[in-house]
């Protein structure tokens, strides 16, 4: 693939499409923020589940994207590519997990996630640093989407629902 990431070239295997979110890593300007979007409308499809289904699935998302984003990232020829947003998509699930349901807080998760994203303070920092491939492309996500979720919960606690 080297380099080429038109739509028609996304097509051309899932994990290319997978980790480019469907499309969404093709935004012109801010691919990350538009990934984590697209997470919103997938977390409400997957908010009536139980929560241990809904771990489960996520979790099944994480590890697809372990696996769609070293593919793309190694046809590609470019490490974390910015057009790769899968991560983005499964660390806003995360971030989401528990939340009280309402728009405001589906706004402040999105608005926690965005920030732990790209200020990465430690650990996060260290794992998008020191892991490589795959799994470095997704744990950095997974450990904002965690101190995102955490932030989350602790706000839920303050200030109610």
């Amino acid at each position: 693939m080297k380099h080429d990431t038109s739509f028609t070239t996304l097509l051309r295997h899932p994990a290319y499409l997978l980790a480019f979110g469907g499309g969404a890593g093709l935004a012109p300007k801010a691919p990350g923020t538009v990934g984590s979007l697209v997470a919103l409308p997938l977390y409400l499809l997957l908010l009536p589940l139980a929560s241990t289904t809904y771990i489960a699935l996520v979790a099944a998302l994480f590890l697809l994207g372990v696996w769609a984003c070293a593919r793309t990232e190694r046809d590609l020829g470019v490490h974390d590519h910015p057009g790769i947003v899968w991560d983005e998509i499964v660390g806003m699930l995360v971030t989401l997990f528990l939340a009280p349901v309402g728009w405001a807080w589906l706004l402040i998760g999105f608005g926690l996630f965005r920030l732990f994203d790209i200020w990465k303070p430690y650990p996060i920092s260290w794992l998008n640093d020191h892991v490589k491939g795959g799994w470095g492309i997704m744990l950095d996500d997974l450990a904002a989407g965690t101190a995102a979720a955490v932030c989350l919960q602790v706000l839920v606690w303050l200030y109610g629902h």
